[in-house]
């Protein structure tokens, strides 16, 4: 296991604020999770696409590595046991080179395999669940992988066990992935729903990553976690009464409520391609927020605290950020 000492924050993170990182730790094997013995763990990071450094890190922070996959067939379907520090979209490319359908809505998602479930990931119709059948989880009070089914994750939009209850106790190291040879393509969500129904699966693949790159900025060169907020999701209560004082306002039903777009909310709210102190929120996708030149985290608590007041203001409707920020501690912040 490699150890680096005042790491550049620049390079752990996509939004890029120039902090530093005292310790990272490089594993590529858990026998180098044994190594850590508490009482205090690292932070546990992915490709950093989205956790934003608020300030310099006195906290190990460790990046799990291995990156191994493998397959095996299981009738017209098949298992992928992929490792955690894999990147998320190549492996998406992979499996539409192999033909092998179930991720193709999922391309052009950035940051790592591992990081997939924390999230649980979602795009045009299909979220990590839909696909996952187990997450391998190292714990560090009882030294194990545990791996742990489906039902077992506790996944719900843009949230899961790991994001919650595990959360700081361990590392994922591993998932198991349903796919099928079989076509069986999502195409209900907008953007690919002008697709002919019989479409293949580089024909999704493709239409995919040409809707995220018209919408969404390039972290490369724009430095962004991608979507900042969740879209809140109201119950019938609360919606009716929102839509009522706002009829324009899009929804959607969901299972356990009606979702509201946070994007049109902040557009509504006037933030949309606005830029105060070298941060602001993306002309085209405003529910992506920008870093412009930042050189400290005040601006962008702002802007966030601005954005959470003026919906709740305008709307009765309270945003959660979607992005992990971590403090100097490494504890994650939750602005007021």
């Amino acid at each position: 296991m490699q150890r680096l000492t005042q790491q550049p924050a620049e390079q752990y993170s996509s939004f890029r604020l120039p902090y530093f990182l005292k310790q990272v730790y490089l594993a590529d094997k858990i026998a180098d999770l044994e190594q850590f013995t508490g009482p205090e763990f690292p932070t546990v990071l992915g490709e950093g696409t989205n956790t934003i450094f608020l300030d310099n890190q006195h906290k190990p922070v460790l990046r799990y590595l291995a990156d191994g996959k493998t397959l095996q067939q299981l009738g017209d379907d098949f298992l992928l046991h992929v490792e955690a520090g894999h990147n998320w979209h190549q492996l998406v490319s992979w499996t539409v080179t192999q033909k092998l359908w179930g991720l193709e809505n999922l391309a052009l998602i950035p940051g790592s395999v591992g990081a997939a479930p924390v999230q649980n990931i979602g795009a045009y119709g299909v979220e990590f669940a839909d696909r996952c059948i187990y997450v391998d989880f190292y714990h560090w009070r009882h030294r194990t992988v545990t791996r742990m089914p489906l039902a077992e994750c506790g996944f719900g939009y843009r949230d899961s066990v790991f994001k919650q209850q595990l959360q700081g106790l361990g590392v994922i190291v591993a998932v198991g992935l349903k796919l099928s040879a079989k076509a069986t393509p999502v195409l209900r969500y907008p953007g690919l729903d002008s697709l002919p129904t019989d479409a293949n699966i580089g024909q999704i693949f493709n239409r995919v990553i040409e809707v995220r790159q018209s919408k969404l900025p390039d972290y490369k060169e724009l430095p962004n976690c991608g979507s900042f907020f969740k879209n809140p999701v109201l119950d019938q209560g609360h919606f009716e009464v929102v839509a009522k004082a706002h009829p324009a306002m899009p929804s959607y039903v969901q299972s356990d409520g009606i979702k509201v777009p946070a994007a049109w909310l902040i557009e509504q709210a006037g933030f949309k391609g606005v830029i105060t102190d070298q941060v602001g929120c993306y002309q085209k996708q405003p529910l992506v927020i920008v870093n412009f030149g930042l050189t400290a985290s005040e601006p962008l608590l702002t802007l966030i605290k601005d954005i959470r007041d003026t919906i709740k203001q305008h709307f009765g409707i309270e945003l959660e950020p979607e992005v992990r920020l971590l403090d100097h501690t490494g504890s994650h912040y939750v602005p007021g």
